[in-house]
């Protein structure tokens, strides 16, 4: 039975040639492996933001098991969201039945020796991530306190048609309910709604 393997590639637009010894590298690797490459997923955005094309169209494929082993050139070029996002997207290849590997990172390998004292190292700094983002919250709601500013839930705000459809495209193609809010200025609540179908539109914003 052949390994069926994906390549995920966040490269620059500013030196192609890079860019293509990159992929060079990547697809020989899959060759001597024995995996056929069945699919190519290639971005061009920051690595600091989950909304990207490729990426997101990959977690779907993924979700689909179209493919066995996903194959990058190194953590950062999958994502630079933080040790929080980078451990849930390898648990969510994990919990895919998908397996991952990292070309310049021998050590990051879903089927490798070092597994579990890696994703065991993700998960402990994940977690001072969480503890420091809650601390960065408990301190902005403080020094807001002190200024006078009034706290409470965001201002429902109205949205069209094409905000409705672009938020169900993403969150369709795999985009996080939480990461769908931040951008559209909104609830998690309020996403979810909007996705499930049940709740056309808000509240126009004051």
């Amino acid at each position: 039975m052949h390994v069926k393997s994906a390549i995920y590639a966040r490269v620059s637009t500013r030196d192609k040639q890079e860019t293509l010894n990159q992929l060079d590298q990547l697809r020989e690797f899959c060759q001597r492996q024995g995996w056929q490459v069945v699919t190519e997923y290639i971005d061009h955005e920051s690595g600091s933001v989950s909304a990207r094309d490729a990426f997101q169209k990959m977690l779907l494929h993924a979700s689909q098991r179209k493919f066995d082993v996903l194959l990058f050139w190194a953590l950062d070029r999958l994502t630079r969201e933080g040790t929080l996002a980078t451990l849930q997207y390898l648990e969510r290849l994990t919990s895919c039945q998908v397996g991952y590997k990292s070309f310049t990172e021998p050590y990051l390998d879903s089927c490798g020796t070092f597994k579990d004292v890696v994703i065991s190292l993700l998960a402990t700094m994940a977690k001072q991530e969480r503890i420091r983002m809650s601390e960065r919250v408990r301190a902005g709601l403080a020094q807001a306190r002190r200024k006078g500013k009034r706290l409470g839930r965001p201002a429902l705000r109205h949205f069209d048609a094409d905000e409705i459809s672009e938020i169900r495209q993403l969150r369709g193609g795999g985009a996080s309910v939480r990461n769908l809010a931040i951008r559209f200025g909104t609830t998690q609540y309020i996403v979810s709604k909007l996705v499930e179908g049940k709740r056309e539109h808000t509240a126009p914003r004051n």
